[in-house]
């Protein structure tokens, strides 16, 4: 079967979530050495008790979001086929020397820059916690300067816009790429050595006329190992990809494909900022659907993003709690929040 066609299918990412231990080393890390916005402090609704994370964007716009849950007492994962093993951010292409320089005087251990599929320059690096990053400078990126958070740390013209691509280690390989072009819209661009890559099908091209919407980033690359180890759970590793979709229509309809695959999917999740569901592709890497809205601006104003601790309805009554029970931290704006907070 060919890459099927949706009226409004999969769009590209939404955000990737990862977990990391240090909450406070975390907003240093993104905020400071990358430049990214921290767009929403909030709590885990599954597991309130710890901290979710959001960076992104001005305003948190779809398919430049990287979160995370910080969990200080849990033991560090290790990357491994089942598992995303890297995030890759988009950089405009004269932006390489500047990074490299950064990285040197921040110092942050780096490799590259190195080239791939004839049009990437790639500079890779990890965070604190061991967490596997990308800089991926291409021509693209100029196509999503929306995307750059201008009240960064980073100058307007080599800040990071937003994400580019995630790559995959799986042992398997054939229900994979079935899942991908059978039933989320995924098509086989190019491959390099044991490196596949896949891109929504609608995506390809990168037209000068693309809007922030269809600009956003919608590549998947495949490594195959079958011989190596399996990855573990824990801070330096992944948790999930979310893929974006443009209503909750559209979503029900995606849901329906995946199902009809023969794979089981968590009903629709209140996620406050999006609807979710949730599955496990064949692979055992944990996808996520989300709804591009309501977004970010549901419980604050653009002006405020990232500047206190933001509890959905639900958690309201226990804030007091949780703002014992959470760690104090020093956010880019200088005000505290948490146990310690005025």
């Amino acid at each position: 079967m060919g890459s099927v066609k949706f009226e409004q299918g999969i769009l590209g990412i939404h955000h990737v979530t990862a977990i990391a231990r240090d909450p406070q080393k975390n907003i240093d890390f993104y905020t400071g050495i990358l430049g990214l916005r921290l767009v929403k402090i909030t709590v885990n609704f599954d597991d309130p008790t710890n901290y979710h994370l959001y960076y992104g964007d001005e305003l948190g716009r779809p398919g430049s979001i990287i979160t995370f849950f910080p969990l200080e007492y849990v033991k560090r994962g290790w990357r491994g086929t089942g598992q995303i093993d890297t995030i890759s951010f988009s950089v405009p292409e004269n932006a390489i020397e500047y990074w490299i320089n950064r990285f040197k005087e921040k110092g942050i251990s780096h490799r590259g820059p190195a080239k791939r599929f004839n049009s990437e320059q790639i500079i890779t690096f990890v965070d604190h916690d061991g967490l596997k990053l990308e800089l991926v400078a291409s021509k693209e990126a100029e196509n999503r300067k929306i995307n750059a958070w201008k009240g960064g740390s980073i100058p307007i013209d080599h800040a990071i816009r937003g994400l580019h691509s995630i790559t995959l280690t799986l042992e398997g390989y054939e229900k994979k790429v079935s899942l991908l072009t059978d039933t989320l819209g995924f098509s086989k661009i190019v491959n390099e050595d044991n490196r596949v890559r896949f891109q929504i099908k609608d995506n390809i091209g990168n037209k000068k006329d693309q809007t922030p919407a269809n600009a956003a980033p919608s590549i998947v690359d495949i490594i195959c190992l079958p011989y190596s180890h399996r990855g573990t759970s824990g801070p330096g590793t992944v948790h999930h990809v979310a893929w974006r979709t443009a209503t909750n229509e559209n979503q029900a309809e995606i849901r329906n494909r995946i199902v009809k695959f023969g794979l089981d999917v968590t009903p629709v999740i209140d996620r406050v900022y999006f609807n979710s569901i949730y599955f496990r592709e064949p692979g055992d890497v944990l996808f996520e659907i989300a709804t591009d809205t309501p977004g970010f601006l549901v419980d604050q104003e653009s002006a405020e993003l990232g500047n206190k601790l933001v509890l959905p309805k639900w958690l309201e009554p226990k804030r007091i709690y949780l703002q014992k029970t959470l760690p104090r931290l020093v956010i880019p704006s200088n005000e505290n929040i948490g146990s310690k907070a005025q």
